[in-house]
């Protein structure tokens, strides 16, 4: 799906439960053909910001543009169909018994556990984005046999489905052994440099999971913006340091993948 205005454009956004913030007049704009990776360390107000993004938490001050429709004064639900969200916490509620076919299938509806008619048009479709990852093989599979590695793999399968402009990935690699997390890695830089795709949103605690394809970081700290902006520029020893709270020493090795090494360790 092409857009003309920004993907994201948020303006000082503030998360607050009770009397305590959670984010902190925040300011993140995220253009067409960017891949970001929002960094924190835990308590940073990875979390909210993204319940505040998609609508399942809401913001105390401040305006979010999510492509091109404000808060407010859009549907909510609909645009949710229009953005792909992979994360641990949805993957609970896929029924055991359904297919992998299927289950990229619910992305159309943007639905879990609805068994809804197929047609050629959709199984076709389904397919297709069960290619993209590298996991045709597995659509006639059903859930409760599949790894960790590929039900993550599916589920960004049916994140697809509906030709987001954007991809939310909240912590994908949990659970996932070495071996799992490298091929996933491998299916997601794959994705980002495919021209036309979705602009993505990498969310981790782990640089080593940044795939080369991202161009941009949010760097977050206390919920306030640390720094934000092209990668080369916002992962820095001084400010990785000052967002983990101990000395970090971050390095890019010849084919843009990252890794940190611990000064005196």
């Amino acid at each position: 799906m092409r857009v003309r205005h920004p993907v994201i454009r948020i303006q000082g956004l503030e998360v607050s439960r009770g009397a305590v913030a959670i984010v902190r007049k925040l300011d993140w704009t995220i253009h067409q053909g960017e891949h970001w990776v929002l960094l924190g360390a835990n308590g940073s107000g990875k979390t909210s910001l993204l319940a505040a993004l998609t609508a399942y938490l809401t913001p105390s001050a401040g305006s979010i543009e999510l492509l091109g429709e404000s808060y407010g004064a859009f549907d909510w639900r609909e645009l949710r169909r229009r953005v792909g969200i992979v994360s641990t916490a949805l993957t609970r509620s896929v029924p055991p018994s359904e297919t992998a076919l299927e289950t990229v299938y619910s992305g159309d509806h943007a639905e879990l556990g609805t068994v809804r008619r197929m047609e050629l048009r959709h199984k076709a479709r389904a397919s297709r984005c069960l290619s993209l990852m590298g996991i045709r093989r597995l659509a006639d599979r059903r859930w409760e046999v599949l790894s960790q590695g590929e039900r993550q793999k599916v589920f960004i399968a049916r994140a697809l489905m509906p030709s987001p402009a954007l991809l939310i990935l909240d912590e994908p690699c949990a659970g996932l052994d070495p071996v799992a997390r490298a091929a996933f890695l491998e299916r997601l830089q794959k994705l980002a440099a495919r021209k036309g795709g979705p602009s993505i949103v990498l969310v981790t605690h782990h640089v080593e999971e940044i795939v080369p394809a991202v161009t941009h970081a949010l760097l977050l700290k206390s919920g306030r913006v640390l720094a934000s902006g092209p990668i080369e520029e916002t992962l820095t020893d001084a400010r990785l340091t000052q967002a983990f709270g101990r000395p970090l020493h971050v390095l890019r090795d010849s084919s843009g993948r990252w890794s940190l090494e611990f000064p005196g360790s």
